[in-house]
């Protein structure tokens, strides 16, 4: 796949309809800034975003991954696969980002505990002696674990991504 080609031909169906990069971002609910990665090839679009590219440009998906028009069509079967292989990444994301919002959700609730002792002695209540220090620097310390391993697995999705390419090329082989 030519990223940059693919970026070109997404900037050429945009200036067709009409649209800017924050107009066209607003209706898939992105960010300016993805549209601009999409157009200039640095980045690629999800493939339930490409699904919805498509759909709403009026040509097939295998043309906007090829970059360029072509006169086949795809078949009802083509498109079913492809809709369910959008369904299923989407519900991926889902699920991924339910982990990741449990980690930073973890992580802050320790940190905000032991700024809560700090201010209100919280943990006084709890622990009579000088165990309380041991307790804030364990849940401080789990805190930023928390924080650290969710930035970790948000900026380290390579094999969500691999899989996506594998479908994508397999989609592509078909005669």
């Amino acid at each position: 796949m030519d990223q940059k080609k693919i970026g070109a031909f997404l900037k050429e169906l945009r200036k067709e309809k009409g649209l800017t990069q924050e107009q066209l971002s607003e209706l898939l609910h992105v960010t300016g800034r993805s549209v601009s990665r999409w157009e200039t090839g640095s980045n690629m679009p999800d493939l339930s975003i490409l699904v919805e590219l498509s759909e709403f440009y009026g040509v097939e998906l295998r043309e906007l991954i090829d970059g360029e028009r072509k006169n086949g069509q795809m078949t009802a079967e083509e498109k079913e696969t492809v809709g369910k292989i959008a369904e299923y990444t989407g519900t991926e994301k889902r699920q991924k980002a339910g982990r990741l919002n449990r980690y930073f959700v973890l992580g802050l609730s320790f940190i905000v505990t032991v700024l809560l002792h700090r201010q209100l002695g919280i943990l006084s209540w709890v622990f009579r002696s000088n165990v309380d220090e041991f307790v804030c620097g364990m849940l401080c310390g789990l805190g930023l674990l928390f924080e650290l391993i969710g930035f970790y697995n948000n900026n380290h999705d390579v094999p969500f991504r691999e899989k996506k390419r594998a479908v994508l090329r397999r989609i592509m082989k078909r005669p």
